[in-house]
């Protein structure tokens, strides 16, 4: 096959930047609105005091492992889906489909297992105060308990984008998150008019879940009326190993990949406990800031993903090309204005979450330091995401893998001995450059080796 490909999928004729804009837009909007909703979270939780923030970013890791899984195994099943759309391969798509949706129900039963038995360990195995624990046992226990919400919403919105349907995920995660704002007062403080009591942090959790759970039956109704190139008939279905097989070959290394990221943020938790729960405040808000320039850049590969497996099946290859591109330049400029605005303004960001004196006088510094790392970060996230795209996720893993464990968390450990906590957060910087660095060295092989053979 080469350029003689269907005229009915825009993917194939639409000029790239207008297709790559708009299928990124409404996932960059929807996650703009996604990161909304977790720093509104985080303002609330912060309203019942700074250990209730503290046992929030505690929790994270694990929440964090709960996204790597559903991102996971959306990315394999996502990158399979349009690369057989791409090769008119019919069955393929819906093998792909079913087979994905089929993994997801196993990553559910784990996370059953873990909210049962494994939410105080891990909490314990942070923080020996006993108004932090208590804080996060309850987030983190209801969290994982009822994730089957946000396994529907992910799975379900990944079958949107890998068809091109964007517009409707950008539906789903809006109407979520703010159903979830407005939950969050209402379940954390209570409304005794109306018979609900203050559930603290345990009310942040049950919005959550409930704004994850009516976007994943919006993801379902979409898919089911709108998504006409998949086929959702279970009648006789048997897992296909082959199918799982080619689905884990990418979403193995993007979970293991992401995974680390939660290793990380558990290792940094730490690192900063040793100085004072403070700092770990600190650090967690920051996650919750970032997310605002990192959401945006994420939005824009989830866009750009199925163009590039896409034009890759369908062997287009200066289309493929033109979209890694653009998608590099606009991920650099959405960096550079997050780096603007943390530089400027970080007392004021701090301030929305009720930060105390102690808090501000830690932040400040932590925002400026770490935001540094973004003028590097945009050029690297979106080289990862175009090699689990190709295909090649091991590759992807190995650079996360070396950035998080080889140079975040050693130089993470080192910088602290130095006992200055400020020094702690060039960690950032370091591990950001030599992931830039590793990235561009196997796409450069990639493109070499591969595409430009195409």
């Amino acid at each position: 096959m080469s350029e003689q490909v269907s005229k009915e999928n825009k993917m194939a004729v639409m000029p790239v930047n207008k297709l790559l804009i708009s299928m990124a837009l409404p996932m960059i909007i929807s996650m703009i609105v996604q990161a909304m909703y977790n720093i509104v979270d985080s303002v609330f939780v912060s309203k019942l005091s700074e250990n209730a923030l503290t046992a929030v970013s505690l929790a994270f890791p694990m929440q964090s492992f709960m996204l790597s899984m559903g991102i996971g195994i959306g990315v394999g099943m996502n990158a399979m889906l349009s690369r057989c759309l791409g090769a008119k391969d019919k069955e393929g798509v819906k093998s792909a489909a079913l087979n994905g949706l089929f993994l997801i129900a196993i990553v559910y039963i784990l996370f059953i297992f873990i909210g049962l038995f494994l939410t105080r360990p891990f909490m314990e195995s942070q923080t020996n105060d006993v108004e932090i624990l208590g804080y996060g046992c309850d987030y983190l226990r209801i969290v994982c308990l009822c994730s089957f919400g946000f396994f529907i919403q992910m799975s379900f919105e990944r079958l949107l984008q890998s068809t091109g349907k964007t517009t409707y995920t950008m539906i789903t995660q809006s109407i979520g998150a703010v159903v979830n704002i407005i939950l969050d007062p209402v379940f954390i403080f209570g409304v005794p008019a109306l018979g609900i009591p203050k559930m603290a942090t345990a009310g942040a959790a049950i919005a959550t879940v409930i704004g994850q759970c009516i976007a994943g039956v919006l993801a379902i109704f979409f898919n089911l009326t709108q998504n006409h190139e998949i086929h959702f008939d279970f009648k006789g279905f048997k897992p296909n190993p082959k199918t799982i097989g080619t689905i884990l070959s990418v979403g193995v290394p993007s979970i293991i990949m992401s995974s680390v990221g939660s290793v990380m943020v558990y290792g940094i938790n730490k690192i900063l406990m040793g100085f004072t729960s403070t700092a770990t405040a600190v650090f967690g808000v920051y996650f919750k800031l970032q997310s605002f320039v990192f959401m945006p850049v994420f939005g824009l590969n989830n866009g750009m993903v199925p163009i590039i497996a896409f034009s890759y099946g369908a062997h287009l290859k200066d289309r493929l090309k033109q979209t890694i591109k653009l998608s590099t330049i606009y991920a650099v400029l959405i960096m550079l204005i997050g780096l603007a605005v943390m530089q400027l303004f970080p007392d004021k960001m701090l301030a929305i979450f009720n930060a105390s004196e102690e808090m501000l006088k830690i932040g400040v510094p932590a925002l400026r330091i770490i935001s540094l790392h973004f003028i590097f970060a945009g050029a690297s996230i979106v080289a990862l995401s175009t090699l689990q795209a190709l295909g090649h996720g091991i590759k992807s893993m190995i650079v996360s893998l070396t950035r998080q464990i080889a140079f975040l968390l050693p130089s993470a450990y080192l910088l602290s001995l130095t006992g200055v906590l400020d020094n702690v957060w060039y960690c950032f910087i370091i591990a950001e450059i030599a992931s830039l660095f590793l990235s561009q060295f196997f796409l450069r092989s990639i493109f070499k080796n591969v595409v430009d053979k195409l």
